[in-house]
């Protein structure tokens, strides 16, 4: 790596300006936590608080830098091999809205799978696009949504050649990656941009051994959520991108529409740090992490009833690689679901896990881990396996998630203007033939069945019910039973 990304131009500006000792009559209003009450002063510790500083010519302007945090971007762009970075602090929620905005607009058609992640359907509401809406491969084993193929998005393509660009999820929450660099090559012979919602991939670079990252894959602009998997704080995030598809002002000034005029300091002098640690120790801690979770994975499949999927399971449509560092336990096996498992492990051994599914429960390995933490969760996933027995109802579910969905609903009105048109509440079982106004999903797949804008139709209607009866998790509507779904007035 370059020695230059051994320094941390933010980081070292921030100590200067609190060496310093200027006396503050700017915001934040404690003052350097002169001013801040005891009990968070008594957690947070008083020196943290010094460094809670602001908008000063020698700290630099997130919105227009020019000095300290252009430099730190500059850092990140020779990093990651991008022509522009820039960084985010409202999480990759705020990246991925501005780079829907910088290529679409009212009435602009994009591309997106449909187990979007709502940051993507926020995007489209503020944008006014309509979204063209394509369906990722489901392992109905497993229960999970995995990638898009490369023939479905030639087909939305050839039915949609207006489209403005096409987004892609790579790779997915559970670590699953399309053939990137085959769909970038397919979009760009449209020329088009591809935009990737890359929120679980910031450690990609650093390894031979994970999927190839959206950039050198050859994508156009990609969001990062850098503290997700590496060293930064909650909240902070990176976008990077390429300028031949991309208009850069553009995007500047979609990042200043979506983000804060009064950034958090620690929060992107830790964005800066965690460059300087990938710059420095990238390859070594992420192979540290590999080799950790490839060892969780191997002892999880000794253990019966629970069974952890790998790389000899990337030969099926839509899952072309796999970020070994997301490991996947899957509790079907033992008659059980990803939710008793997830209570058993919190309630029992204080193990929290990242999320769980109908049949599945997922742990991230970081930077962060070491064997000692990965043998107490196998000490208690042995233990779980030895005590839990199957749950009474898990047939009926396990039968109702493998029910194939229906087909896509008629889409009547943008997203945009389904959220601001007036609505109301009606019971669900008689909302058939009207418009919904809100996102209606189950876990698993984590798919929307239902988006705002949709017709709804009795044979979505009997679907859900069905998977309601048999107990799995609803996500997204306001009545969280789903007893009545807001339509469209």
């Amino acid at each position: 790596m370059n020695k230059q990304q051994g320094r941390t131009p933010l980081l070292d500006a921030m100590v200067h300006y609190v060496a310093e000792g200027a006396l503050p009559f700017h915001t934040p209003g404690h003052k350097q936590g002169k001013g801040m009450a005891a009990p968070f002063t008594a957690v947070m510790g008083s020196k943290m608080l010094r460094y809670d500083v602001s908008l000063m010519s020698e700290l630099d302007d997130l919105h227009q830098p020019q000095g300290c945090i252009k430099e730190a971007e500059q850092l990140v762009a020779e990093l990651y091999g991008a022509d522009d970075s820039f960084f985010v602090v409202n999480g990759t929620t705020g990246g991925i809205q501005a780079m829907i905005l910088t290529i679409a607009g009212p009435g602009d058609k994009i591309i997106v799978p449909r187990n979007a992640h709502r940051s993507i359907i926020s995007g489209i509401i503020l944008s006014g696009a309509i979204p063209i809406y394509i369906y990722p491969e489901i392992d109905q084993e497993l229960g999970i949504a995995m990638g898009v193929t490369t023939a479905v998005v030639e087909e939305a393509l050839k039915k949609h050649p207006d489209a403005k660009g096409v987004l892609l999820i790579n790779p997915t929450y559970y670590g699953v990656a399309s053939d990137l660099a085959a769909i970038v090559a397919l979009v760009h012979s449209y020329e088009l941009p591809v935009i990737v919602d890359e929120a679980h991939g910031p450690h990609l670079k650093f390894s031979e051994q994970l999927p190839v990252s959206a950039l050198d894959a050859g994508a156009d602009i990609c969001a990062q959520s850098t503290h997700k998997i590496l060293g930064a704080m909650t909240q902070c995030s990176i976008v990077h991108c390429r300028e031949e598809r991309i208009d850069v002002e553009r995007l500047k000034k979609m990042l200043q529409l979506v983000q804060s005029t009064s950034p958090n300091y620690i929060l992107m002098a830790s964005l800066d740090v965690a460059r300087m640690q990938m710059g420095t120790e990238g390859p070594r801690l992420i192979g540290k992490a590999i080799k950790l979770a490839e060892y969780l994975r191997c002892e999880v499949n000794k253990i019966p009833g629970l069974f952890c999927f790998g790389s000899e399971r990337m030969d099926r449509p839509g899952s072309y690689s796999l970020d070994l560092t997301k490991v996947t336990v899957t509790v079907r096996g033992l008659g059980i679901t990803g939710m008793i498992a997830e209570k058993f492990l919190r309630s029992q051994y204080k193990i929290q896990a990242e999320l769980c599914d109908m049949f599945n429960i997922l742990f991230l390995i970081t930077l962060g881990d070491s064997k000692h933490e990965i043998d107490v969760l196998l000490d208690a996933l042995r233990q779980l396996a030895v005590q839990l027995k199957q749950a009474a109802d898990f047939i009926a579910m396990a039968e109702a998630a493998a029910q194939p969905m229906p087909c896509l609903p008629e889409q009547v009105l943008v997203p945009r203007e389904a959220l601001f048109r007036s609505k109301t509440a009606v019971p669900f079982r008689q909302a058939a033939g009207k418009v919904c106004a809100e996102i209606v999903a189950f876990y698993p797949p984590g798919i929307p069945l239902i988006c705002p804008g949709e017709k709804i139709t009795l044979e979505m209607i009997d679907y859900c019910l069905a998977l309601k009866q048999a107990g799995m998790n609803v996500s997204g509507p306001e009545d969280y039973l789903l007893n009545r779904i807001l339509v469209v007035a």
